[in-house]
C-alpha cells in the first residue's frame, strides 16, 4: 500500500471559508490500491489548510509509534521465511493499531475541532480481510467496535478505479499485501463496492479513473453536498 503523509497540522492563515462545515469532521479516505486516495488526501489537506482550517492527517497501519510498528510487521512480513501469517492475526494487528491511533491522535484531534482525513480505517479491513481474506464480516465489525470505542467516521470516501488502472499507478517496489493476485485485488474492489451500496448515506463512492485533477473537483464537489455551508 502506498504511504501517505502520517501529518499534522499547520496554523491557518484566516477563518476557513469553504471548509468551514468539515470542521470537527472525521473523513476517510480509501479503496483498493492504486486507487489514488493517497495523492487525493495530500491535495485535499492543502486545499483545505489554504482555506484556513485545522487539519489532522492519518494513515492506516501507522500514525503512531505503536501504529509504525505494526505497519512494518504486517507489510513486510516475511511469508516465505516464516510461513503465510494467519487472516485473523492480521486483521487484529490492523486493530491493534487503529485502537492507538484513535486514542493518541484522532480523538484529540476532533475535540480540539480539526478536520481528521484518514489514509484507510476500519473499511480496508473489512475489504482487505473480510471480503477478501474470507473473514466473517461480522467478526470484524464485532473487534471494531472495541478497538474504535464508538469512533465512526462521518463519511467514509471511495475512491472505485478497475485492476487494470490501479496495478498501471502502484510503485514496482509492492508491499506483500499489494502483491497479492489479481483475484485477490477483485475481491477487494467488490468489498469497497459493496460497503458503498448497503451504506450510501455514510460513504461517497467516487469514480478514480478520471484525471488527478477530475477527481479532486468530484470530490469537493460531493463534500459540498454532503456537508452544505450554511
Amino acid at each position: 500500500m502506498p504511504q501517505a503523509a502520517t501529518s499534522t497540522t499547520r496554523s491557518p492563515p484566516a477563518a476557513p471559508g469553504w471548509s468551514r462545515p468539515l470542521a470537527g469532521r472525521f473523513l476517510v479516505f480509501d479503496g483498493p490500491d492504486g486507487a489514488g486516495k493517497s495523492t487525493q488526501l495530500r491535495r485535499f489537506q492543502s486545499a483545505a489548510e489554504k482555506d484556513g482550517l485545522f487539519v489532522t492527517t492519518v494513515r492506516e497501519p501507522g500514525g503512531t509509534e505503536v501504529g509504525e510498528r505494526v505497519r512494518n510487521l504486517v507489510l513486510n512480513y516475511p511469508d516465505e521465511r516464516c510461513g503465510a501469517m494467519d487472516t485473523r492475526a492480521e486483521m487484529l494487528l490492523f486493530m491493534a493499531s487503529r485502537a492507538q491511533l484513535v486514542a493518541q491522535r484522532i480523538r484529540p484531534a476532533l475535540a480540539a475541532g480539526h478536520l481528521v482525513l484518514a489514509d484507510r480505517f476500519l473499511s480496508s479491513t473489512l475489504a482487505y480481510q473480510g471480503t477478501a481474506g474470507g473473514l466473517p464480516l461480522a467478526e470484524i465489525r464485532g473487534v471494531g467496535e472495541v478497538a474504535l470505542g464508538g469512533c465512526r467516521p462521518d463519511l467514509v470516501v471511495i475512491f472505485d478505479v478497475d485492476p487494470v488502472t490501479a496495478s498501471s499507478r502502484l510503485n514496482p517496489l509492492l508491499d506483500r499485501v499489494e502483491s497479492r493476485d489479481a483475484g485477490y485485488q477483485e475481491r477487494v474492489r467488490a468489498g469497497f463496492l459493496a460497503q458503498a451500496e448497503a451504506d450510501p448515506a455514510g460513504h461517497l463512492l467516487i469514480d478514480a479513473t478520471a484525471s488527478e485533477s477530475g477527481v479532486a473537483a468530484t470530490l469537493r464537489a460531493g463534500l459540498a453536498e454532503r456537508f452544505p455551508a450554511g
